[in-house]
């Protein structure tokens, strides 16, 4: 199985990056897994906040299979410890699907077509977090999650 962010717009600051690069590297010893950049959507000043959703829903649809398993990165989904969150991934791996999609909207979220093909959102925190860092928290927790899977010391309760 592979697992692969989708996010809108790169990461600019360079100590996010370099923490993403890190974790990424590590991953390849685990599983699979890649970053899709999608993007910034082009005047983007002179849409309203619903047309930039639809125009960023089109291209993150455009990414994703019907085999897909996709999940929202989204502040209104499940919240999960570490360790729940690695369940959650071995339940990915164990299910049959050849992808888990993970996705980091744009500034104001998701369209509804985007909602209505998720499986599943999950939530980071309650507390609001900037894009970059969410692309670092989660590689880093994917990489806590492959630890934990395979019993490796990185984690402690």
């Amino acid at each position: 199985m592979d697992i692969i962010l989708i996010t809108v717009g790169k990461t600019t600051t360079d100590y996010i990056q370099t923490g993403i690069d890190e974790y990424c590297k590590r991953l390849k010893r685990y599983i699979p897994f890649s970053i899709k950049h999608l993007p910034d959507i082009k005047n983007a000043r002179k849409l309203t906040e619903s047309q930039q959703k639809e125009e960023e829903g089109k291209l993150i649809l455009a990414e994703v299979t019907s085999a897909d398993n996709v999940i929202l990165l989204d502040e209104r989904g499940e919240m999960l410890t570490s360790r729940g969150f690695s369940d959650f991934i071995q339940k990915g791996m164990l299910g049959g699907k050849k992808r888990m999609v993970f996705i980091v909207g744009g500034p104001y979220g998701f369209s509804r077509e985007v909602y209505a093909r998720a499986n599943t959102q999950l939530s980071f925190s309650r507390m609001t977090f900037s894009h970059e860092m969410i692309r670092l928290f989660f590689t880093e927790q994917v990489y806590r999650a492959m630890t934990i899977l395979k019993g490796e010391p990185y984690h402690h309760d």
